[in-house]
């Protein structure tokens, strides 16, 4: 469902919208626009907590690396 609303933005923003929207009308590429800007933070959130995460586990990761490679048969 769409719902109508209004925002204030610059006149060489709304200049450059007009140039680079193509064939979609305002509102068709600012939703794009924004519905990519929010995929990007979401996905700047969830490699955050996965860098959070290896982090967290890095000694022992780290460790498990090192008995592996006991492991292997020298050249």
């Amino acid at each position: 469902m769409k719902i109508k609303t209004s925002i204030t933005i610059s006149e060489d923003l709304l200049k450059t919208i007009d140039q680079r929207a193509g064939n979609k009308n305002r509102s068709e590429f600012i939703e794009a626009a924004l519905r990519a800007f929010i995929a990007e933070i979401v996905r700047s959130e969830q490699n955050a907590r996965d860098i959070q995460i290896i982090n967290q586990r890095a000694a022992y990761l780290n460790q498990e690396a090192a008995d592996v490679l006991t492991y292997q048969v020298k050249l």
